[in-house]
């Protein structure tokens, strides 16, 4: 097997689909797959299963994709580590993070990462749920909040601060709390993971303490975009991060309140596949994007 089979196999295996895979790598889906039936004869298994709407990683495939990946990464370490050392950055990245993340902190920056380095072909995944690295082909993840228990590599990019949120025509209606008794009167709009399970409920700090306040939901959602358009439209306070909110505070679309009641700040993390290496185009968007961030997060979890 040659190192252009990995690759078509590999593309496939991340697009779940020989067509699509096909258009991206400029060839007739037929070699595609004919390429890929002969690596199997190779190797004596079979990597996809194929059925008439979906082509997916047998067992074996996903083994042997987190290896093929290795493969590549080290073959890509000796072919351009001399443009790396000029601090080009050329070929495919994928990275998965939370939308307001992305929109706020990240695409700010994009214009000019892109103009510095053509070659680069960037992807991102922008939402709050959870994927699986390995079978979606990310290259890496971030996270904010606490981790799940998993085999994967975190490098910690800071902390973000916190704070209670609301709009001015939602004070205007319900009036300004002032102590956390005054939540009594207030509703909710918060972000639950699980829809059936979550209460609704302020968490901050009380004297350095972590305290729970329930309160009225308004609306739970699975989904930061929408709960700050939720807030924005004076269906009820919500705690969001100060970073990803500072545009609509400074131009008064938001407003904070009970700022002697932060919750605690939460982690930010990237997470890398559990292997040897890191491809260098990898690693270097993934300093870019903690450089770019680093302005806007706490480097301890000391309130502010």
């Amino acid at each position: 097997m040659d190192l252009s089979e990995l690759r078509i196999f590999g593309r496939v295996a991340e697009l779940g689909s020989f067509t699509r895979a096909a258009d991206q790598l400029g060839m007739a889906k037929g070699r595609v797959s004919t390429v890929v039936q002969a690596l199997e004869a190779k190797i004596g298994a079979r990597l996809l299963q194929r059925t008439t709407r979906s082509v997916r990683l047998t067992p074996e495939g996903e083994l042997f994709l987190v290896r093929c990946k290795e493969l590549l990464t080290d073959a890509e370490q000796l072919q351009g580590m001399f443009q790396l050392a000029a601090g080009e950055i050329r070929g495919r990245v994928r990275i998965d993070m939370p939308s307001m993340f992305a929109q706020e902190l990240i695409m700010p920056h994009l214009p000019a990462l892109l103009a510095a380095h053509p070659q680069l072909d960037l992807g991102l995944s922008t939402n709050d749920r959870q994927v699986d690295m390995v079978r979606e082909g990310f290259d890496a993840l971030i996270r904010i909040g606490p981790l799940p228990d998993s085999d994967m590599v975190a490098r910690p990019l800071g902390w973000l601060a916190m704070a209670n949120l609301a709009s001015p025509a939602y004070l205007a209606e319900h009036g300004t709390p002032h102590t956390l008794a005054d939540l009594a009167g207030h509703r909710l709009v918060y972000h639950a993971g699980n829809l059936r399970n979550e209460e609704a409920a302020l968490r901050c700090l009380v004297d350095g303490a972590p305290t729970v306040v329930p309160m009225r939901s308004a609306l739970a959602v699975n989904n930061s975009a929408f709960m700050q358009s939720a807030c924005l439209r004076g269906l009820g306070i919500m705690q969001a991060a100060l970073p990803t909110n500072r545009r609509l505070l400074d131009s008064g679309q938001l407003v904070e309140v009970l700022p002697a009641f932060r919750r605690a700040p939460v982690p930010v993390t990237l997470l890398l596949p559990h292997r040897r290496h890191i491809a260098p185009r990898v690693d270097m968007v993934l300093n870019w994007i903690a450089r770019v961030t680093r302005p806007s997060l706490l480097e301890t979890p000391a309130p502010l």
